[in-house]
């Protein structure tokens, strides 16, 4: 199924949004080992370009982070959702 969609999106050249959820990883006791781990196992971080993940803020205040792209270093920006839509914050 994975590979139907990468086929789509590049025949189509349109955008295929895939979701995971994540759950906390009690098991992480490194220092530098990510405190989350993919409930749908990491299939869809192979098969995806770039993964980012949401996650809340302080407030009305929401976070995406840029895991993981080809062509960008990761990153972080601040974003909230109202009646219009995203605003940055």
């Amino acid at each position: 199924m994975l590979a139907k969609l990468t086929k789509l999106s590049e025949e189509f050249n349109i955008v295929v949004l895939l979701t995971n959820q994540v759950q906390a990883d009690p098991g992480a006791t490194m220092a530098f080992a990510p405190t989350v781990k993919p409930i749908g196992g990491h299939i869809l971080s192979h098969a995806s370009a770039t993964r980012i993940m949401l996650r809340k803020g302080r407030g009305e205040e929401r976070v995406a982070k840029l895991v993981d792209s080809p062509d960008r270093p990761e990153s972080e920006g601040s974003y909230k959702l109202d009646e219009g839509g995203w605003a940055d914050v």
